[in-house]
């Protein structure tokens, strides 16, 4: 099956990957069609790994439904790196264009519907398609501008400050994702996050109050 998007007759297996990659630069049919026939779908359960530190990774995805996270150990405690949700790319930078044992664990925090594609065709996509070395430039420069301002948010020096900026930049995590991810995410134990938010909801409610009178 197939369905259009503007002039491009898109696959609907991949649909929602072109338009994504559209965003960045005109996609083919050609290279439509190239990514309907080799990437696959992939069903993941809820907390299952699709990758573990130590490993090698041949395989970069997309999210069509669900949420991913990658996180790394230390000391027996898990440290959140990156979450994924509908629409974004995931992969481990270093255990994929590295080729070397993967830092990060990767795991499902909800039931996920994914597009898989192998290294391989990637390499087959930037030598057949010029169309996909532009797209991919310009899908570095966004990842590199998210992972600067992840660095950012985990500098600042006051925890609440941090939360109102995660607020900010990814509210449609806050009532999707379990707290301490959020926490782990954003440097802090998962005490200080519920006491921050609950002094964040008793401000809201004072004010709220104001505004009645």
């Amino acid at each position: 099956m197939t369905r259009s998007a503007g002039n491009l007759r898109v696959p609907t297996d991949v649909g929602a990957l072109v338009n994504v990659l559209s965003q960045f630069h005109p996609v083919t049919d050609s290279m439509a069609l190239f990514l309907s026939q080799h990437t696959q779908v992939v069903s993941v359960h809820r907390k299952k790994l699709l990758l573990k530190a130590g490993m090698p990774c041949r395989h970069i995805y997309f999210v069509r439904k669900g949420v991913l996270h990658a996180y790394l150990k230390e000391d027996n405690k898990e440290i959140t790196t990156w979450i994924s949700v509908e629409n974004d790319f995931a992969t481990s930078i270093t255990g994929l264009f590295e080729q070397l044992p993967s830092r990060e664990y990767i795991q499902a925090l909800e039931p996920c519907e994914l597009l898989m594609m192998d290294y391989d065709l990637l390499e087959q996509l930037y030598l057949q398609y010029p169309e996909f070395n532009i797209i991919s430039r310009k899908l570095l420069q966004k990842y590199y501008y998210d992972a600067e301002n992840r660095s950012f948010l985990n500098r600042i020096p006051k925890a609440e400050q941090r939360y109102l900026q995660f607020l900010k930049s990814h509210a449609h995590l806050v009532n999707r994702i379990p707290l301490r991810y959020i926490a782990s995410y954003i440097g802090m134990t998962l005490e200080t996050l519920s006491r921050i938010r609950k002094k964040i909801a008793s401000t809201a409610g004072v004010d709220s109050e104001r505004q009645d009178n």
